[in-house]
């Protein structure tokens, strides 16, 4: 029982020793400029906001990898929120662009992926409506006495079949 005791302990001691040095990681992979959309078509004007730059809120952002060059981040009043504009211009070509900003205080370089692509990811999608014109027809024709008299044809071999098979199960015969 002691054993077994000791083996929980120092698992659990280390599975949480190794979540202070796990969880760091993740912490790492959230992104330091937040892009309003994340993913853009040529033309549209994108926000950029940041927290990372402490109280004076402001940077300088660079947009050059998309082609949109300089813009300027500014405090927004909102705690240490700092906020700034570009628009991707017409030229862009589809892909993920890596988005720059340095902060005023420090110089620390703050980073976020921008997506241009040549389709609105906010499209509504269009569904099809109709039937397809196979030449076959549908389950239920436009005939509705048709229809009643296959129905009907069904029934009466449905109950045949299973009178046959009860009196050969009875050993009268067909």
């Amino acid at each position: 029982m002691r054993r077994t005791a000791r083996l929980l302990t120092g698992t659990a001691l280390t599975v949480t020793a190794a979540a202070g040095v796990i969880a760091p990681a993740y912490a790492a992979d959230t992104p330091e400029l937040v892009l309003s959309p994340a993913t853009a078509v040529p033309g549209t004007d994108v926000r950029v906001t940041t927290v990372a730059c402490g109280d004076d809120g402001s940077a300088t952002g660079d947009a050059g990898a998309v082609g949109a060059g300089r813009f300027t981040l500014a405090a927004t009043g909102h705690g240490a929120e700092a906020a700034g504009r570009f628009r991707v211009p017409p030229s862009a070509q589809p892909g993920t662009y890596e988005i720059v900003a340095t902060c005023a205080d420090g110089g620390r370089e703050l980073h976020g992926d921008l997506v241009v692509s040549l389709s609105p990811a906010t499209s509504p999608q269009v569904r099809p409506r109709g039937s397809v014109k196979t030449g076959v027809g549908g389950a239920l024709g436009p005939d509705p006495v048709q229809t009643a008299a296959g129905v009907a044809a069904l029934a009466v071999a449905a109950a045949g079949g299973t009178w046959l098979l009860h009196r050969r199960a009875r050993g009268d015969g067909i």
